[in-house]
């Protein structure tokens, strides 16, 4: 802070407020530098703590969703101690941890880092559960259908990821105690695979695209086998050909309709009933 040369005050103020200026520049510098000193100083207090400390306060963090403060001790394992289990145990720790706050992106990292870091290890098991719970998370984006988003835009990306870990821990580790959920969730990922292909056939036939309605649609019969979804799809065909006037195959496919789902919601309430619930209540 200064004054300039041609200042109009007298000369004893003028000096006066030069003083001032710089007691309070002086003043304001050894604040600011005693405050980052104190910050830099500032003792931690798990500093001394062992390997098993740190874990289990990050176990009673995570107990209690802290996932902040689960965070920071499970990172303080791996920095201090990086060698040996506790060190093994924190990474697919923070995998959990930044999932369930929802950094999925950061969690999925950590889980294929411990898998690369570790391939061998007993808890292999439930790192591909975890993968696969992580990806399964994303299933509700689905139902973004509702908000009228093209279903043609939506990537399966996640759900196909998440089917793909619980299959390899079903057939790697048929025994674990993860397997039988494994096997049920897959089981609802083939019919919401099998559902993005009604959505995204659904979509082209609104929007006049007949033939390409009535090919994704018959996505679902040809590469899923026994799901729920297979009805609509049906359905949709058989509105597509008949729009395109393929008379033979409209009623090709409406006779397997009527054999396999001789009460069809679709044929009584069109395609109306997949707008009105979501989808894993139509079934």
């Amino acid at each position: 802070m200064s004054l300039p040369a041609d200042s109009s005050f007298p000369g004893p103020v003028a000096g006066l407020l030069r003083r001032s200026a710089l007691l309070v520049a002086t003043v304001s510098a050894l604040v600011l530098i005693g405050g980052c000193a104190g910050s830099a100083d500032k003792p931690d207090p798990t500093a001394t703590w062992t390997v098993e400390q740190l874990y289990s306060t990050a176990k009673d963090d995570m107990d209690n969703d802290r996932w902040s403060d689960a965070r920071k001790h499970l990172t303080a394992v791996e920095s201090r101690f990086p060698f040996g289990v506790y060190a093994q145990q924190a990474e697919l720790s923070l995998a959990y941890v930044n999932w369930k706050d929802g950094e999925r992106e950061q969690a999925l990292a950590n889980v294929d880092r411990f898998m690369q870091l570790y391939p061998n290890h007993p808890g292999t098991d439930y790192a591909l559960y975890l993968k696969g719970l992580i990806n399964f998370s994303q299933a509700g984006a689905l139902g973004t259908w509702i908000s009228g988003q093209d279903p043609a835009e939506r990537d399966p990306k996640g759900l196909r990821a998440s089917y793909d870990a619980f299959s390899e821990l079903v057939k790697r580790f048929p025994d674990s105690h993860y397997a039988k959920d494994a096997k049920l969730r897959m089981i609802w990922l083939v019919n919401a695979l099998a559902m993005n292909n009604v959505y995204v056939a659904n979509y082209y036939y609104e929007h006049g695209s007949y033939l390409a309605a009535a090919n994704r649609a018959q996505v679902v019969i040809t590469d899923f086998s026994g799901v729920p979804a297979a009805e609509p799809a049906l359905y949709i065909m058989t509105l597509s050909y008949g729009k395109l006037g393929m008379t033979q195959l409209q009623r090709d496919t409406e006779r397997v309709l009527d054999k396999n789902y001789p009460n069809s919601k679709y044929k009584k309430d069109g395609l109306a009933l997949l707008t009105k619930k979501a989808w894993w209540q139509v079934f």
